[in-house]
């Protein structure tokens, strides 16, 4: 009887370190994410900041197309499990995580996102964002 109840207190307390272990690491895991994300924006913020500061050395550089297409890339913002993500031009590969809902946004806004809505620029993109993220 002794056996097992020493048992029962061992099977508790692995079960108890193995939930803990687990909460610590994706506790981790998201702050490593978040601190990630907010270093790379902050580096992006400081790269728009300086451009605006210098003067214009030269026009931006374009392709000659049928059209004409500019050598920045462009995003796409789509819905993805209730959230807004940001995809870079292949509409493939994610380029930002938000934590906008997509239910919270406007109609109109959220018609654009169904179809996946177009934005031309690094600074078009982080406006949108500071207007709708909360």
């Amino acid at each position: 009887m002794q056996k097992n109840k020493y048992a029962i207190y061992f099977a508790v307390l692995s079960v108890s370190a193995v939930l803990i272990i687990t909460c610590a690491y994706q506790l981790s895991y998201y702050r490593a994410k978040e601190r990630a994300q907010e270093a790379r924006l902050k580096k992006e913020t400081e790269i728009t900041i300086e451009t605006e500061q210098e003067p214009a050395q030269e026009p931006e550089q374009t392709v000659p197309t049928e059209g004409e297409a500019l050598k920045e890339d462009c995003y796409y913002l789509m819905e993805v499990n209730g959230y807004i993500v940001v995809y870079q031009s292949d509409k493939k590969t994610p380029y930002e995580y938000t934590d906008i809902l997509y239910d919270e946004l406007p109609e109109k806004i959220r018609s654009e996102i169904r179809n996946g809505k177009y934005i031309q620029n690094i600074q078009e993109l982080y406006s949108f964002l500071e207007n709708y993220s909360s």
